[in-house]
């Protein structure tokens, strides 16, 4: 029983540190650089990005099996380069969790960008500082709040990503079903225990973490 608890609790652990490593990352560079920059069809990139925040889950996983199936020329590149499609293994997960949780860490770290004072980085600037270090150790320590916040809201979301999971990764047990499809598959077979256990785990994370957000803000 414990190893049966265990085996989805591990494998979301897993999906959701690689997910939230891509998302912090890209989410805080995306960020920054749309939050200085205006350019022709920069309403309409954002607004994409933003897309999988009010798309269903399974509209965002019927996309994923469009642009990763082995129909497509990213899929057969992927199946091609490491010898198996991606679809129904836990990279799929991992990207799903990328694609859903992404929004919150580009909006979050958008907006502590956005409220930096000028003067303080053109400061910078002045005394010999490049773009990069500029960036570092200036822009990066007063949007630190914001980024912070972006990424727990961002990894709880990855954590609990359900309907685009379920469509592109699957549910195989040991390999790609997380702690959200097995509660799924648990309540469908009449296991209220076990899936009573894993909806405890994931509201007392959730709730931490949530917490932490809370604490951040005041």
């Amino acid at each position: 029983m414990i190893e049966e608890f265990l085996i989805p609790l591990k494998l979301s652990i897993k999906v959701t540190f690689v997910a939230s490593v891509f998302v912090i990352i890209l989410g805080t560079v995306v960020g920054r650089i749309l939050s200085v920059r205006d350019f022709k069809g920069k309403i309409l990139l954002e607004t994409i990005i933003m897309l999988p925040l009010v798309l269903p889950p399974t509209v965002v996983g019927f996309l994923l099996i469009v642009v990763f199936g082995r129909h497509s020329i990213i899929g057969k590149f992927i199946e091609w380069f490491f010898n198996q499609p991606i679809i129904f293994t836990w990279w799929a997960a991992v990207i799903a969790s990328i694609v859903v949780s992404f929004p919150l860490m580009y909006q979050s770290a958008k907006t502590g960008f956005q409220g930096i004072d000028k003067d303080i980085e053109d400061v910078a600037r002045n005394c010999g500082a490049n773009e990069l270090q500029v960036f570092l150790y200036i822009s990066i320590p007063l949007a630190f709040k914001s980024i912070v916040t972006g990424s727990i809201l961002s990894i709880a979301r990855a954590l609990g990503e359900f309907g685009a999971t379920l469509m592109f990764a699957g549910n195989i047990p040991g390999q790609t079903q997380t702690v959200p499809t097995a509660i799924y598959m648990a309540i469908d077979s009449g296991d209220m225990k076990m899936a009573w256990l894993w909806v405890i785990s994931l509201v007392f994370i959730s709730l931490i973490m949530l917490l932490i957000v809370q604490l951040i803000q005041k």
